[in-house]
């Protein structure tokens, strides 16, 4: 399936300011205005294993939200200031369980774009046999050129049955399902998402550096908050420079608190880390990869897009979907999500809001984006910073007696498998 097409128009037919030309990276695009000068900078691309991406940049899995559509669209913007696509995009977190067992809806999420290239898999198992063979079958497939695993996932459900970020806690199954990874891979680069750990009492990142630089891990990603902080609070840095220093063989990348191209300058010029992860800081705001590419090039340049901008992008948004899902109306449904994140701080009333909810199909959605105001400017402040759920610190939900031991109990190993749930976090 193809899912590139001709740049995206406005609801009237206009080429919009943000939409990709045939030359990005040759001139500013309307809507774009120079950020405040971060001085001379050299290009730092990314290494992971065999492959090098020109920009320093994962997308964070995130359930309902990384599917191939939306990665497209991210890639559209990131290559306007790159020679590739501006990163790595993973697939949305897929359970290894679910892909061995053969479920259509699981394979659907690793299905790719033409353009996506590398293609970058997430996967999710607590089982190591179950998580090498999940690689395998990818591999025979020939469906993946990069697999990261996610160690990070902070949601009560699973952390309840020992899954998630509570999992390298029990450090030695952590290193069984690392190194079975890593053996079923062959050369394909195996890469891992992890937090501080499940409080700060019982923090396992260093360890799990270490760990992955032993079995042959390509790369780490340090999310700097714990288990028990969720996406509370502030996201500690430190850990992120901490584990840099401790991990000296493999690419470390910083997770956490990444809203615009200057926060990921910032955290890489403060931690020493070899590049970063953004989830939260894109949710309806595609154009946050083009800002990312141009700060990593040394370019001022950052993309500041009107109403009508934003609805062009919508558009193409549905319209990727409807081809994603094979189904114009599940797609165009799909995208109510996302009306509030592409719409925060835009003069885009509250009924305006719900209306847009509650579209059906793509000629439905023209009408109501036509109804906007399709020449309101880009609003600043209003539109930057934090977004996406936050929540507030609780204490990690495990297994009774799961912190008494870091090695795995037979009655600990009984139950694990139901923490292998098809939800995403980190």
């Amino acid at each position: 399936m193809t899912l590139l097409h001709d740049a995206p128009t406005s609801p009237d037919g206009s080429a919009p300011g943000t939409a990709a030309s045939a030359d990005a990276r040759s001139a500013a695009p309307a809507g774009s205005v120079p950020a405040p000068a971060q001085g001379s900078r050299e290009r730092r691309p990314l290494t992971i294993g065999p492959l090098t991406v020109d920009t320093p940049v994962m997308l964070a899995p995130m359930a309902g939200v990384t599917n191939m559509a939306f990665r497209v669209l991210c890639r559209e913007f990131g290559a306007r200031h790159s020679v590739d696509d501006g990163g790595l995009f993973p697939t949305e977190m897929v359970t290894t369980r679910a892909l061995i067992e053969d479920h259509t809806e699981s394979w659907r999420l690793l299905r790719m774009a033409d353009r996506e290239r590398p293609r970058s898999v997430q996967l999710y198992g607590v089982d190591p046999t179950v998580v090498a063979r999940s690689i395998e079958m990818i591999l025979e497939r020939d469906a993946a050129d990069h697999i990261d695993l996610n160690f990070g996932c902070p949601v009560p459900k699973v952390t309840r049955r020992g899954g998630g970020g509570v999992l390298p806690w029990k450090d030695e199954l952590f290193t069984r399902i690392l190194r079975a990874a890593v053996d079923a891979a062959g050369g394909v680069p195996i890469t891992l998402k992890t937090r501080k750990g499940v409080d700060d009492a019982h923090l396992t990142y260093r360890d799990a550096g270490l760990i992955a630089q032993e079995v042959g891990a390509a790369a780490i990603t340090l999310h700097g908050r714990t288990v028990k902080e969720q996406y509370s609070g502030t996201a500690d840095w430190t850990s992120i420079a901490d584990l840099k220093q401790t991990v000296t063989e493999i690419p470390v990348l910083g997770n956490g608190d990444v809203w615009s191209a200057e926060d990921a300058l910032r955290m890489m010029d403060e931690t020493g880390a070899d590049g970063v992860v953004v989830g939260r800081g894109c949710q309806g705001r595609p154009w946050l990869f083009a800002d990312l590419a141009a700060g990593f090039s040394g370019s001022d340049e950052r993309v500041r897009p009107g109403l009508g901008d934003v609805a062009a992008i919508v558009r193409r948004h549905a319209e990727l979907l409807a081809e994603f899902y094979e189904d114009e109306g599940r797609g165009v449904r799909d995208l109510r999500k996302h009306v509030a994140w592409y719409f925060k701080g835009y003069p885009v009333g509250g009924d305006m809001r719900r209306r847009l909810t509650t579209m059906e199909s793509l000629a439905d959605l023209d009408e109501k984006l036509a109804d906007l105001d399709l020449d309101a400017p880009y609003p600043g402040e209003a539109v930057e910073g934090p977004r996406g759920r936050s929540g507030h610190a609780r204490n990690a939900v495990v297994p009774q007696g799961w912190m008494d031991s870091r090695s795995l109990s037979a009655d600990h190993r009984e139950s694990l498998h139901e923490a292998e749930l098809d939800v995403s976090g980190g």
